[in-house]
């Protein structure tokens, strides 16, 4: 099969697109054609071994959590998927959906949304799976609150935006001017725009504060935190885990780190608000899988609206 590889961390010119062995499924695996996969930050962080503590020296390596396809074999275990279901979900770390075929575990993945394409699919996973455990898990987002989302038109900010809105929260989305529109159409209640207005200097105050590109921490939000408001980040910084350790046992404001927890459960529900018309994709690109390399330049730059998708094979 085709795929991409990296034999050594580095830039984007060690993205080497080649013929390589289908993989082997386990039993709890589903063999699965890709269609389509997607981009995502931690996929060119690997990469450029920022991760190399966790992802190890050990290469090859084929990238690229998300994944959209049919499924063309399934192992002796399976019992919820059966050769041609279209499907959508995660790969096994450190990725392997920058390929024809992937091994897919059968508990991170889903029957696909019907009104997808399957570059509209891959693009779900990561991203969304990011947004809903952020609001629902860390944040116990409730009916009424008020939730600013910064960075509500990159990938992960603008699933968060439509899944607020949809668990019936008032949201703020915080956005460059050439978004404003987008964040709107997202169904944001309010939109800032970072280039006017600083955020942390509003009047409003917020019960969940949802920092989507990582780029505050709890002592620069927290005047516009509510009392016993929450901050959640996508960056691990080692601010945010002293923040984090010290708020947990303390009364008030509380900071917390979202870490993606892939789970049939949550793609199934997310299914399901795609379905019902709730959430919509934003894809600003896609690139086909031989022309990976720049499709991860062009992440790296930080101006990505939405997701950038991969079209894999027809």
């Amino acid at each position: 099969m085709k795929a991409v590889v990296i034999r050594r961390y580095g830039a984007a010119e060690v993205l080497h697109y080649e013929d390589v062995e289908q993989p082997k499924i386990e039993p709890t695996q589903l063999l699965v054609k890709v269609r389509a996969s997607s981009v995502n930050p931690i996929d060119w962080k690997i990469r450029k071994g920022m991760l190399s503590l966790i992802t190890g020296s050990n290469f090859p390596k084929i990238l690229g959590f998300d994944v959209a396809g049919d499924v063309v074999a399934v192992g002796s275990g399976v019992t919820r998927f059966k050769a041609g279901d279209a499907i959508y979900g995660s790969t096994s770390f450190p990725g392997g959906g920058y390929a024809e075929f992937a091994a897919v575990p059968e508990n991170v993945a889903a029957l696909k949304p019907t009104n997808l394409s399957y570059e509209e699919a891959a693009a779900v996973p990561l991203a969304a799976l990011t947004a809903l455990q952020a609001l629902r898990n860390e944040g116990n987002i409730q009916t009424g609150q008020t939730v600013l989302i910064n960075g509500a038109a990159g990938g992960v900010g603008s699933f968060a935006v439509q899944i607020a809105k949809a668990l019936g929260a008032v949201v703020t989305g915080v956005c460059s001017t050439k978004n404003l529109d987008l964040v709107k159409s997202l169904l944001a209640d309010r939109v800032i725009d970072y280039t006017q207005q600083d955020f942390t200097e509003d009047i409003a105050q917020y019960d969940i504060i949802f920092d989507a590109v990582g780029k505050r921490s709890l002592s620069q939000t927290k005047r516009v935190l509510k009392p016993n408001g929450i901050y959640i980040t996508t960056l691990p910084s080692p601010e945010v885990f002293l923040e984090g350790i010290l708020t947990a046992f303390l009364p008030g404001q509380k900071a917390k780190f979202i870490l993606e927890k892939p789970n049939t459960q949550d793609l199934v529900y997310l299914k399901e608000l795609i379905e019902a018309g709730k959430i919509r994709v934003v894809i600003d690109r896609t690139y086909p899988l031989e022309e990976l390399a720049a499709a991860h330049d062009y992440s790296e730059t930080g101006r990505v609206v939405g997701k950038i998708a991969i079209a894999v094979s027809s």
